[in-house]
């Protein structure tokens, strides 16, 4: 069996604090996607750099407090990739892949366009970016899983208030539309809805800070294990674990009925 545990942060610091490393060992995952850590390497204990019996791999960005990512590993990679080559993505800390024989395992954080046009623009661009990658990796012939935080909710089963944000960024039409291209035109899928294709409230992953969006359970599923159709289809179950918050996100957990 593998498992693979997803889990945005909203800063690694906050996430500690809060009993997220007490909690990993208990899980008994191969890899711990993070996103957003909000910090530097030199921020880090050795605790969050490398948990007991993982290896830490991060990818920073150049900003002090935002954004990055990184994967624990039990397993030494044959390579680490950090960012996709383009140096305004890359200088946000938005991508690293571990690369081992045949499999690859990736956390990214797509950008959130909720601050702005800018940053809008800034998700575009990095999606663009993003499509030409994923089209090269789905053609690679590698069993490849991605976990993130990906900022988009696809459907309307997706989101609690889904009339509502029809005009916002992470339910825009185009986002949706591209996220669809992504899963019919690139065969990539989406690990949880094969599993629980009718799943609602129980699927969100993201709730608000705002008002009472986590007590009344209005939230959104943002966070994905997407993975190519071969090691998507060994799937056995996935579950969101809430009964202790980490952040304004809750992890996501797959296991997979195959071996590195």
């Amino acid at each position: 069996m593998l498992r693979v545990i997803s889990a945005n942060l909203n800063g690694i610091r906050s996430a500690a604090n809060k009993g997220f490393f007490t909690w990993l060992p208990e899980q008994n995952a191969d890899f711990i996607c993070l996103q957003e850590l909000k910090a530097q390497a030199d921020n880090l204990t050795d605790e969050m750099r490398s948990p007991s019996g993982y290896m830490g791999y991060f990818h920073y960005a150049e900003k002090k407090g935002y954004s990055g990512v990184g994967i624990y590993a039990r397993k030494v990679p044959d390579q680490v990739i950090e960012g996709l080559g383009v140096p305004e993505i890359d200088a946000e800390g938005r991508y690293i892949e571990l690369v081992y024989d045949g499999f690859s395992v990736i956390s990214v954080y797509l950008p959130s366009g909720s601050s702005g046009d800018h940053r809008q623009a800034a998700k575009y661009s990095f999606m663009d970016v993003f499509y030409g990658h994923l089209q090269q990796l789905a053609q690679a012939g590698r069993r490849v899983i991605l976990c993130g935080d990906w900022n988009i909710a696809h459907k309307e089963i997706d989101l609690k208030n889904w009339k509502g944000n029809l005009k916002n960024s992470g339910f825009l039409p185009e986002e949706r539309a591209w996220l669809t291209r992504v899963f019919d035109e690139l065969s990539w899928v989406d690990v949880y809805r094969r599993l629980y294709p009718e799943a609602t409230g129980d699927a969100y992953t993201w709730w608000s800070n705002r008002g009472q969006a986590r007590a009344n359970n209005v939230g959104w599923r943002i966070d994905y294990q997407i993975a190519t159709p071969d090691i998507a289809a060994t799937a056995t179950q996935a579950s969101i674990y809430k009964a202790q918050w980490f952040s304004d996100h809750a992890p996501l957990i797959i296991d997979y009925d195959t071996q590195v």
